[in-house]
């Protein structure tokens, strides 16, 4: 397993980010798939984050991310999502009428963890500590 370092830490953090349209509005195609990929990218690398993958339906996108201990997850995703939605409506202007109230992106978000090892070895693990 290859492990991401900084001047105090080692850590593999990655996690799954899943971003719901508003009212499941069906209006994410291939180019305003590859615009908000893009406004993600740019704006990680003030956070420390790194995409490893990006994928989207309709209504919704799914996205791999590298994070390291001191980014800010939640200020990271808040200001993702006020960004691009501003960013996609002035882009596409057909977008906005799809939309209800002009909101892009559902107030909620899916945010889980992935790692190296299932959680049951992992606490299994952890038991077994101290132990001979």
């Amino acid at each position: 397993m290859e492990l991401d370092s900084n001047n105090h830490s080692v850590f593999l953090m990655y996690y799954h980010l899943v971003l719901v349209v508003k009212y499941r509005r069906k209006v994410i195609n291939g180019t305003i798939s590859d615009y908000a990929k893009d406004k993600f990218v740019t704006l990680s690398e003030k956070y420390n984050i790194t995409l490893v993958e990006w994928n989207h339906d309709i209504d919704h996108v799914h996205i791999l991310f590298k994070a390291q201990p001191n980014s800010e997850l939640s200020k990271f995703i808040n200001a993702y999502k006020s960004a691009s939605s501003r960013l996609i409506k002035k882009e596409f202007p057909h977008v906005r009428k799809e939309l209800w109230k002009e909101m892009f992106w559902s107030r909620s978000f899916c945010l889980l963890t992935t790692g190296g090892s299932p959680i049951e070895v992992v606490k299994k693990y952890i038991e077994k500590q101290g132990l001979k």
